[in-house]
């Protein structure tokens, strides 16, 4: 299912010296105005996917610049500079909204023209928040160029040249339009546009004059890029800015933003998984961001969402985002909560047992940082609905989201009672399925993207007899990861498959030994927890791991070493894996 295309409140031209620029409104006119700015080789169609969730707040405004859509076209590479776009700016924003200043979500080549603007004396009392994607002030990329340049760093300047480098191919008259013909297709371009910002081609919206915009618009690249780059001018803006940067952008490297600061009075940075189009791919992330700006401007309230994004802030790494941990009474989960908090994070713990979760709370509080303990069976689907209202409805939508809650299971398949392997799948797997369900959900719908943190196992990918049920399930968890992964990819959320192998916790000793009697298994359990405690790998150790993985951005993290030779072994020799496991016996 596709969405369709907004239908506009109203449709009319705001004359700028001999150009008519296409204006197309939505909502309350009497509410604060958002003023929306497309670029390359876009029109106003680019918001398609923003304008919904937009409008029921704002006076979304969409125009098509000069050049592209219905506006007025021209032949004249000078009509492209940037000065002749920001005066188009400022001819829309006083004509839809005379008596307020507008706030401003603009990407691509429309951010490097509301750069433009806002680096001009009236933008203080006629822009109250600017929110650029993808898009960077020429003159401060030139600076940064130079700078990095004339003190040797050159990595950075040579990764955003070759990223730049088919600008020259733009800039060159007739050579562009032979090779870039090919891509100038409707289906073409979707196609190529999906593929490099991971979302379906029915996502990219372009205009009915799509392929006049795609070379007309080319325009701009000779009309800028060599001045700008040549003669960088000292700009610098009092309107609030916040950066959206894609990590994945094929056109605009980050590095490029990091001098931005020295140019800006209050800025905001906010980096995710993304590509060039974001419009298309997380248009969620762009309303909320965007949302979040302008709101906190207007009214003086800043959320902890964006408290964190702002640069230079004195803060922890992890301060202002709010974790929340399943099973954080003992082991792995305790570990993980304390070292979030000791990095700055407010942190949401639950467990089965209420006194372990409280316990964990008093460590926490006793360290200065701050947490909350609730009790809750994970496997439970309603518990967890239910104990996810609860906390959002007290604390917010969770930034970090560690699904750790599991018990342990072990002896042969036929020995393992239909409800005891139930017990397994339902605690381990549909654990981590209701967390993502409930946290999960809610972590899209704000669309600010997050992590969620799904403990698998060094079990999940080597067969071993005795384990069926455990490995089973941490098994299906690591494969329902991937998949989640795939399907979040588009809204900011990256998914950390995390697999332990042999780590010293509590969940040894309290492990069920199918088919044994009740000496037998307290035997095997205490045996077993001697051995894991020799091995000398505690669950902080676990812990650090899970921090990392979010701070660097890492999809599939074994722990211990033999977690590590598994995982290559499973993948490099499967045959001889089974092989192992047929004839070698741990229980």
């Amino acid at each position: 299912m596709t969405d369709t295309a907004p239908v506009p409140d109203s449709e009319h031209f705001v004359r700028n010296g001999e150009f008519d620029i296409a204006v197309y409104e939505y909502g309350d006119p009497a509410a604060p105005t958002m003023l929306l700015v497309h670029g390359w080789p876009d029109d106003h169609h680019l918001w398609d996917r923003v304008i919904p969730k937009l409008s029921g707040r704002f006076h979304v405004v969409a125009y098509d610049t000069r050049g592209h859509g219905h506006s007025t076209r021209t032949d004249r590479t000078e009509d492209y500079g940037l000065d002749r776009f920001a005066s188009d700016f400022y001819a829309v924003a006083d004509a839809v909204s005379p008596d307020r200043p507008v706030h401003v979500l603009a990407h691509d080549w429309g951010s490097v023209q509301v750069w433009e603007a806002v680096c001009e004396p009236q933008a203080a009392t006629r822009v109250a928040s600017f929110t650029s994607v993808s898009g960077p002030n020429l003159d401060h990329l030139a600076k940064w160029t130079r700078d990095r340049m004339g003190r040797g760093a050159v990595w950075g300047p040579a990764t955003q040249l070759l990223s730049s480098a088919y600008t020259f191919l733009f800039m060159t008259p007739g050579l562009n339009k032979a090779v870039m013909r090919p891509l100038s297709s409707e289906k073409v371009w979707k196609r190529f546009i999906g593929l490099m910002n991971e979302t379906s081609p029915e996502n990219v919206k372009l205009g009915p004059a799509f392929r006049q915009d795609f070379f007309d618009g080319m325009r701009i690249y000779r009309a800028n890029i060599l001045p700008r780059m040549l003669g960088p001018r000292e700009r610098h803006t009092e309107v609030p800015v916040q950066l959206i940067i894609a990590r994945r952008d094929i056109a605009v490297r980050p590095a490029g933003y990091d001098d931005t600061s020295k140019w800006t009075d209050r800025l905001f940075r906010r980096e995710i998984a993304g590509g060039h189009w974001l419009p298309f791919s997380h248009p969620e992330l762009l309303a909320t961001s965007a949302t979040e700006l302008a709101t906190a401007v207007d009214t003086g309230e800043y959320p902890r969402t964006l408290r964190r994004a702002e640069v230079g802030a004195q803060a922890g790494p992890f301060t202002d985002r709010l974790v929340v941990i399943t099973g954080g009474g003992s082991g792995i989960g305790r570990e993980t909560a304390l070292a979030f908090a000791r990095r700055g994070a407010e942190v949401v713990l639950s467990d089965l047992n209420p006194d372990a979760a409280k316990e964990t709370v008093e460590l926490i509080t006793a360290a200065g940082g701050r947490a909350h303990a609730y009790a809750v069976d994970v496997s439970d689907e309603a518990a967890m609905s239910e104990h996810a209202s609860a906390v959002i409805a007290a604390h917010g939508v969770p930034d970090i989201l560690i699904n750790n809650a599991g018990i342990g299971q072990a002896g042969d398949f036929f020995d393992t009672s239909a409800a005891e392997f139930d017990r397994v799948l339902r605690v381990n797997l549909g654990g981590v399925i209701n967390g993502c369900r409930t946290f999960g959900a809610a972590m899209a719908e704000r669309g600010l993207g997050g992590h969620i943190v799904n403990l698998s196992s060094m079990a999940a990918y080597s067969p071993q007899q005795g384990f069926s049920a455990y490995s089973t399930s941490k098994s299906a968890v690591f494969m329902f990861s991937d998949c989640l992964r795939a399907e979040l990819a588009g809204q900011g959320i990256e998914v950390h498959t995390i697999c332990p192998g042999i780590v010293h916790t509590n969940i040894v000793a309290t492990t069920k030994f199918s088919g044994l009697s009740d000496d037998a298994e307290a035997a095997k359990q205490a045996r077993y927890d001697a051995l894991y405690r020799k091995r000398g790998y505690g669950p902080e150790k676990v812990a650090d791991r899970i921090v990392r993985a979010v701070e660097r951005h890492r999809d599939i993290v074994p722990v211990t070493p033999e977690a590590h030779l598994q995982y290559h072994f499973s993948r490099l020799a499967p045959a001889l894996h089974r092989f192992v496991a047929a004839r070698v016996k741990l229980t």
